[in-house]
């Protein structure tokens, strides 16, 4: 298996295509494998690198694994960038890793192009939002409590509905299961979405942000995750929105996606 060692830890990452960089993020529970297809797909329109989060399915996890803050996970995003030459990425985040993707932007702004930020599990840029993900993880703490690989079950049926969890393949299950103790960690880490101390971001750090960004909600999702993405539209500067059919696992190599790739890579400046 590939792998990267960056900041202490081995990650497994895959390649796909040639030309601008594109880096993906994906969710919590979730694996690069998910995206497998996706970064095929978008190997046609550009260089698309995807990994294994720290402590997440192929990649090992911190020594000793108590707690994962977000800066572990953007300090890892930028190193994987940069231990593999790529240039300014244009940054796809789903979910908890959209959360990722927008606090690389503001870290490192000069690794990021662009930012692709399907349903971003900022919560608490708006108060509804901020609440549900609250009793999500009070949720997530008590329904998983002694049970060492029942927090990432807990997490997809507590916020996806039981039919999404009991949708998916025997062998997915027991994958994101395995994720369980970094699932947890993220919870007991600091600025997570479902950590106690979850990030916050005012209007004028959101403003700060000043790169394209397309921001995609899904047909079917949790109302919280079309709250934050009204609340993002309206404080990022430069954004186009999208609405998508499905629910939140939108897909990172939709049509609408691949359409902003393609106009990333042959933009020297901002769109309008």
């Amino acid at each position: 298996m590939p792998q990267l060692s960056v900041q202490g830890v081995e990650l497994y990452y895959e390649e796909y295509g040639a030309g601008i960089p594109i880096l993906g993020l994906h969710g919590t529970p979730g694996s690069a494998m998910l995206w497998r297809d996706s970064g095929k797909e978008l190997g046609l329109h550009g260089r698309c690198i995807i990994f294994d989060r720290r402590g997440f399915h192929r990649s090992a996890p911190s020594v000793p694994f108590e707690a994962l803050d977000l800066v572990d996970h953007v300090d890892d995003a930028a190193a994987v960038l940069a231990a593999l030459h790529a240039g300014q990425a244009v940054v796809i985040g789903r979910s908890t890793g959209g959360l990722i993707a927008i606090e690389l932007a503001r870290r490192y702004p000069d690794k990021v192009k662009a930012l692709v930020l399907l349903e971003p599990a900022l919560f608490t840029v708006d108060p509804v939002a901020d609440a549900w993900a609250k009793k999500l993880r009070s949720r997530v703490l008590e329904r998983a409590a002694g049970h060492n690989e029942g927090h990432a079950e807990a997490v997809i049926r507590q916020a996806l509905g039981d039919d999404v969890w009991e949708a998916f393949p025997e062998e997915l299950r027991q994958i994101f299961a395995a994720t369980s103790p970094a699932v947890l960690a993220e919870i007991k880490g600091h600025h997570m979405d479902l950590s106690e101390d979850a990030l916050q971001l005012n209007e004028d750090e959101l403003a700060g942000i000043r790169l394209p960004a397309l921001i995609v909600s899904a047909e079917d999702s949790p109302e919280a995750c079309r709250l934050v993405n009204a609340r993002l539209a309206g404080a990022l500067p430069f954004t186009q929105t999208v609405l998508v059919p499905g629910g939140h696992l939108i897909n990172p190599a939709h049509p609408a996606v691949l359409d902003f790739v393609d106009r990333m890579a042959v933009r020297s400046d901002y769109w309008a």
